[in-house]
């Protein structure tokens, strides 16, 4: 999460510095070590906003550097050649601050870092690390196909709620228009036939002619509920994360804990390819879960930096199952524990997709029932004074 910090340095300046971090202690450690004192912390939810404003992609960015790497230029020349080429706004600006702080004689890694922003500590360590070896296309290839796996399988999550959620709007109209249009000018003509209306019939009438009149405050609340749940799910998921929401819904619990082990799987796995060690992968790989998730993270790392082997440590803070507990140890006994953490990672992947599939067949059906069930009653209900007068004219 970013944190706006301001802060007073040696020369009795206030500064104002953006830092990603886990909670508001690591933000202030953070900041008090490259600022001095630090003045407040807060949540930069500002910032937050300006960086989506500003359009800016970072497998964009990331794969059209490597391109031009690979093509054989070097970075500054790189990266002025991409800032030459994009119009004025948010993305030209980070990248003439890039160019600015390279020929400043800035390594790339601290460039990056200085706008937290644009560039989560993921990248800026895979950066780091590549630039020990010297190695910066490999690193940005493996950001890339991660960037691209992870926009993969959450583009299946949006898929897969589309068409559910496009019948239960289109349900909850048909359903209004019903109730506030038509049950109306029914009511007013069995009002006029003077015939006694069952229980049922009357009770819809009566809700009828109530929509009918109050449509503007029955929208209105209709509108208020529907941003009061966006509202309430944008705060649950900046406390907790998307999986830490999912998982208290009975039914898809298991499933939500799966996705969010499969990101941080993915996510150590690839800064261990990266050639970053282990504990500071697992400090890294904090920001990719919610905050219960996290404590335990917390805890295995520091099971992981007193000596105990990495599977017993995640098993220990029920990280891992059976599965990946057999994975874990094999790519410790055989050297390569980053390889065996993203096949685990792509394991969960493959389950969750399966309950995604099965969710979508089961729910979609089910939500047409639903809404067969409630508008053929609405409409059974409306014609059973009919049904009943032709019977007696018989």
């Amino acid at each position: 999460m970013l944190y706006e910090v301001r802060a007073l340095s040696a020369d009795h300046r206030i500064a104002t510095i953006v830092v990603d971090a886990s909670d508001e202690e690591q933000a202030s450690t953070a900041a008090r070590e490259r600022a001095g004192r630090v003045l407040s912390v807060r949540p930069a939810r500002r910032v937050a906003r300006r960086a989506r404003a500003g359009n800016f992609s970072l497998i964009l960015f990331a794969q059209e550097l490597l391109a031009l790497i690979e093509a054989g230029l070097s970075l500054v020349e790189a990266l002025e050649s991409m800032e030459e080429k994009t119009t004025p706004g948010g993305t030209r600006d980070v990248l003439a601050a890039l160019v600015r702080a390279l020929r400043g004689g800035e390594r790339f890694s601290a460039a990056l870092a200085a706008q937290p922003a644009f560039f989560p500590p993921l990248f800026v360590g895979l950066v780091q690390a590549a630039e020990t070896t010297s190695d910066l296309p490999s690193a940005l290839a493996r950001f890339v196909d991660f960037e691209t796996r992870m926009a993969a399988f959450r583009g299946k999550i949006v898929t897969a709620a589309v068409y559910p959620a496009i019948l239960l709007v289109v349900g909850t109209a048909v359903t209004l228009f019903l109730l506030g249009y038509v049950v109306p000018r029914f009511a007013a003509v069995y009002a006029d036939s003077g015939r006694q209306m069952s229980l049922l019939t009357g009770l819809l009438l009566e809700l009828g002619r109530l929509i009918h009149g109050h449509m503007g405050w029955v929208l209105g609340a209709l509108a208020a509920a529907l941003i009061s749940a966006v509202l309430a799910w944008r705060f649950a998921r900046d406390r907790v994360g998307v999986a830490g929401v999912l998982a208290r819904i009975p039914g898809i619990r298991n499933r939500a804990q799966q996705y969010e082990l499969s990101r941080l799987y993915l996510t150590t796995g690839l800064l261990l390819q990266g050639g970053i060690p282990l504990v500071r992968a697992l400090a890294m790989a904090q920001a990719t879960v919610g905050s219960r998730t996290r404590t335990r993270l917390t805890r295995a790392g520091a099971r992981v930096a007193a000596g105990e082997q990495f599977s017993a440590a995640m098993a220990g803070e029920d990280l891992a199952d059976s599965v990946a507990l057999r994975l874990f140890r094999a790519g410790e006994q055989a050297g390569n524990l980053g390889d065996m953490l993203a096949r685990t990672a792509r394991f969960y992947d493959g389950e969750v997709t399966r309950f995604i599939e099965r969710f979508t067949r089961a729910a979609e059906p089910l939500l047409m029932a639903a809404i067969g069930i409630v508008v053929g009653s609405i409409v059974v209900l409306l014609y059973m004074p009919i049904f009943e007068l032709a019977g007696s004219l018989q």
